[in-house]
């Protein structure tokens, strides 16, 4: 900092502004590997497949699990891998799979994790719009967008981490909402209009490099603007993370007709990706049902959702993310007893997911069957490790039994991670009543 006496710095302090000076410029500045162009950025690659990795399975497990079906998702992998190797970076780790999810949007974190959900699969085609997605959501990590963010987050001191996203600071009652696990989108990147054409750009390149008719990309986007007008809760969350005007369907159309023209007659592999997702064709009209049902739950009408998730369960009975809706629409209504045996469900239909577990343990609660819910976070923790919110709530099924050394022991880790909210108060207050901490 330079002296507020008279201004001048001696040969010491500039010395030191030098080597800050050139320890801020080697950190601070990057070259965008699509652009080619230096910019700021303080996140380093390595940096991005870390936040990936510790980020993604929460966003993955909100949304319900990776799809079981593991032919449509090694389908689905193979096709972004195919695309990835035609990119700026294709040495980044990634990974391509399609989620349970119902409401419609895909999404990429930084270090390449990449996921579609059953909402925006079922809206299309062919492959060749599967391969726009994916194009696209690589174009979002090949231009660093997430990077850049986060550069930009810590500028202004607002990088939020993974541990404080998970806990929200809500208070115990109100867990019920989320029940532990993240909003959906919660760990997402809200995306500009820039970032939106330039990913929209990179993916047409990319997906016709690797040997799709442009084609593809404007019958997505013919999808995005049609669903934009019909609007519903299905596609908020696609529309807030990545905005949809005219103007890109446009552009799409503008560049397929010019640029690629070439290409046009290249294929859009119909036949291909039908049958690779007939089975999931077959559930369309369940997953319909299930949007019906979770737009009404988020305008709080219970009653007309749970009618809608029993539509939807006579259709597909062993649906997972439609046990865990209608379990958490029974808990929203304050049913425990309703909700468990639709949680029991889901865990004996995707026993390696962690969502229904948490869901589980959390009914358990509300019936003071403390032993049970220890069990069911327990197995939710070692799924998915790192929630604060499972660590709290198995201290708290631990004093229910009367464990207090062992829910002690909990509140602390829990208190380690968390520091403000409703939770960390009641975590604090019990270590103080039990003597644990001094005031």
């Amino acid at each position: 900092m330079i002296p507020a006496n008279d201004g001048h710095v001696n040969r010491r302090q500039f010395l030191r502004l030098a080597a800050l000076s050139a320890v801020g410029t080697a950190m601070g500045c990057a070259v965008n590997p699509v652009s080619g162009k230096r910019q700021l950025m303080l996140v380093s690659e390595s940096e991005e497949i870390q936040v990936d990795r510790q980020r993604s399975p929460f966003q993955l497990s909100s949304d319900y699990g990776p799809l079981q079906d593991s032919t449509l998702n090694t389908y689905i992998d193979r096709t972004g891998k195919a695309i990835a190797r035609n990119t700026h970076r294709p040495g980044m780790p990634y990974s391509f799979r399609g989620v349970n999810a119902v409401y419609m949007n895909a999404y990429a974190f930084p270090g390449g994790s990449i996921a579609v959900t059953r909402g925006m699969l079922i809206e299309m085609q062919n492959e060749a719009e599967l391969a726009a997605v994916l194009g696209h959501e690589i174009g979002h990590v090949n231009a660093r967008h997430t990077a850049q963010l986060m550069s930009k987050g810590m500028l202004s001191q607002i990088l939020v981490s993974g541990a404080s996203v998970l806990a929200a600071t809500q208070g115990f009652g109100d867990l019920t909402a989320q029940l532990g696990t993240l909003g959906a989108g919660a760990l997402l990147a809200s995306y500009s209009r820039d970032n939106e054409r330039e990913a929209d750009a990179l993916g047409m390149a990319y997906m016709v490099r690797t040997g799709y008719s442009p084609r593809g990309m404007v019958g997505l986007l013919e999808i995005l603007i049609r669903k934009s007008r019909q609007g519903g809760n299905a596609v908020e969350l696609l529309f807030a993370t990545h905005p949809m005007s005219d103007e890109r369907y446009r552009t799409a159309l503008d560049e397929a007709n010019t640029r690629y023209a070439a290409s046009l007659n290249l294929p859009l592999y119909r036949q291909r990706f039908m049958d690779n997702t007939a089975s999931l064709r077959a559930q369309k009209g369940a997953i319909k049902t299930l949007q019906l049902a979770d737009a009404e739950m988020s305008r709080r009408n219970y009653r007309g959702a749970s009618t809608l998730f029993r539509q939807a369960l006579k259709k597909a009975p062993d649906d997972y993310a439609g046990l865990l809706l209608m379990a958490k629409c029974q808990l929203n209504q304050k049913k425990p007893s309703i909700a468990l045996p639709y949680a029991h469900l889901a865990k004996q239909v995707y026993p390696s997911e962690a969502h229904a577990y948490f869901v589980s343990g959390y009914a358990e609660l509300q019936l003071k069957r403390y032993d049970a819910a220890y069990t069911d976070f327990s197995r939710n923790e070692q799924l998915l490790p790192g929630n604060p919110n499972t660590v709290f709530l198995k201290g708290y099924a631990l004093e229910g039994m009367n464990r207090r050394k062992e829910a002690a022991r909990a509140y602390s880790r829990y208190l380690q991670t968390v520091k403000e909210g409703k939770l960390a108060g009641y975590a604090y207050r019990r270590l103080m009543q039990w003597g644990y901490l001094k005031p």
